[in-house]
C-alpha cells in the first residue's frame, strides 16, 4: 500500500482550538507526495479551554478523567468531521494535547486517550508517539522534523510560529531541530489582556515603542544559548518569559511590540549563515502576523528568503505532519530522529487502538 488517507490531529498550547486535517499521503519514485483535501480549526469551547489550561494542576482522578473525556471529545468531532466532509479515513493520528513537558525529568504527557478516541471514531488511531523516543533518552521533542525532511525538502529551513517557535534544518547531513522560544503563547497572552483572542496582524504590536530594558530581560534565560537537542514546555515559558512579562510595567502596546523584536531576534540567531539566498517555510498561527514577518526578514538579512505559503498550509502544517508520522508506525518506518531529539537511536514511535 502506497497511499493512505488519513486525519490529523493537532491540540496547540495557544488552545486556539482542534486542527483536523484529512490527507492523502503517497509514496511514489522514493519520494512523498502530499494533499490536504479537507481542513477545519474546531474552536474550543470555554469549559475545554478552562479545563485543558488548568490540567496541570488537576489531581490525578481529575487528569485520568480528563485524559479519557477528552479523547471522546476527539473521537466525536473526528466522527462528525467524516460525515460532514463524506469521507472514508484508513486511520487517524493524533498528537493530543500537552499538559507536561519536562525532558530533563523524563515527563512528557499528551492527554486525549487514543482508546477513547479510537471508539468514538470508530477507526484505527495512532497516538502517543513521543513515549518511546523518551524511553530511548531523548526529549521526545521535536517530532514534526522528519515530515519537513521528507515532504519540504524544497526549503532550507522549516519554522513553525505556534505557541512555540521551533525550527527545523538539515546541516551536513543531519537533521537539527529545536524550540527556539515562545512565541502565540505570550503574544496572544497579551493580546487577551487588551480584549482580544490574539493581535490581528500585529498591529497592536506595530502601534507600540520598544522597550530595551525589557527586551534584554526576556533575552536574558540562558536556554538560548544551550546547545540543542533541546525542547520548551509550558513550565518553562511560564516561570521566564511571561513571568518578566508580568513584572513589566510597559504598556500591552509596548510589551507585544517589544516581544515580536525578542522572538524575531532569537529566530535569526538560529539561522546559519548564509553565503546564498536561503528559504524558509513559515507556518503557524504567527505566520499570520505580518509585523513579526516583516521584524524576521529584518533581523535575518537579505541572505534568506522568508516565505509565508497558502493559509491552509500555514494552519494545517502540523496536522498534515502528524497524519504522516502516523503514516510511518502504521509502515513500521523511523518516525522519530535521535539527531533531533538526543536519544540514543532513532524509533518507530506511536501506540496503535484498532477502534
Amino acid at each position: 500500500m502506497n497511499t493512505y488517507h488519513v486525519i490529523g490531529l493537532m491540540s496547540g498550547t495557544s488552545l486556539d482550538g482542534l486542527d483536523i486535517a484529512y490527507c492523502r499521503l503517497t509514496y511514489k519514485t522514493k519520494n512523498w507526495i502530499y494533499n490536504i483535501l479537507n481542513a477545519e480549526t474546531l474552536p474550543y469551547s470555554d469549559y475545554w479551554i478552562d479545563s485543558l489550561r488548568g490540567a496541570e494542576t488537576a489531581a490525578g482522578q481529575n487528569l485520568v478523567a480528563l485524559d479519557h473525556a477528552f479523547g471522546q471529545h476527539m473521537g466525536e468531532q473526528v466522527r462528525q468531521f467524516i460525515v460532514r466532509h463524506n469521507i472514508q479515513p484508513d486511520f487517524v493520528a493524533s498528537h493530543g494535547h500537552t499538559i507536561f513537558h519536562q525532558p530533563d525529568k523524563h515527563i512528557s504527557l499528551q492527554i486525549g486517550n487514543g482508546a477513547y478516541l479510537a471508539a468514538h471514531a470508530r477507526l484505527p488511531v495512532i497516538c502517543d508517539i513521543r513515549t518511546l523516543d523518551i524511553a530511548l533518552g531523548g526529549q521526545g521533542a521535536p517530532l514534526v522534523p522528519i515530515g519537513d525532511e521528507l515532504l519540504f525538502a524544497d526549503y532550507d529551513y522549516c519554522l513553525n510560529l505556534g505557541g512555540i517557535a521551533n525550527i527545523s534544518f538539515n546541516h551536513n547531513g543531519r537533521r537539527i531541530a529545536y524550540d527556539i522560544s515562545a512565541c502565540n503563547m505570550l503574544l496572544n497572552t497579551l493580546a487577551n489582556q487588551a480584549g482580544f483572542s490574539y493581535d490581528e496582524d500585529g498591529r497592536l504590536a506595530q502601534s507600540g515603542k520598544l522597550d530595551a530594558i525589557l527586551l534584554q530581560q526576556l533575552n536574558v534565560p540562558s536556554y538560548f544559548s544551550a546547545p540543542y537537542p533541546k525542547s520548551l514546555g509550558k513550565e518553562w515559558v511560564l516561570e521566564h518569559s511571561l513571568k518578566t512579562l508580568a513584572e513589566s510595567n510597559a504598556t500591552i502596546a509596548d510589551k507585544l511590540h517589544t516581544t515580536c523584536h525578542h522572538i524575531a531576534q532569537q529566530i535569526a540567531n538560529a539561522l546559519q549563515p548564509a553565503n546564498y539566498k536561503q528559504k524558509v517555510l513559515v507556518t503557524g498561527g504567527g505566520a499570520f502576523n505580518s509585523y513579526l514577518i516583516a521584524l524576521l526578514q529584518k533581523y535575518a538579512g537579505n541572505g534568506y528568503r522568508i516565505e509565508v505559503p497558502a493559509p491552509e498550509l500555514v494552519s494545517f502544517k502540523e496536522a498534515l505532519v502528524f497524519a504522516f508520522l502516523g503514516v510511518l508506525r502504521w509502515r513500521n518506518e523511523v518516525n522519530s530522529l535521535q539527531t533531533v531529539t538526543g536519544a540514543s537511536r532513532n524509533s518507530v514511535g506511536g501506540a496503535i487502538y484498532m477502534g
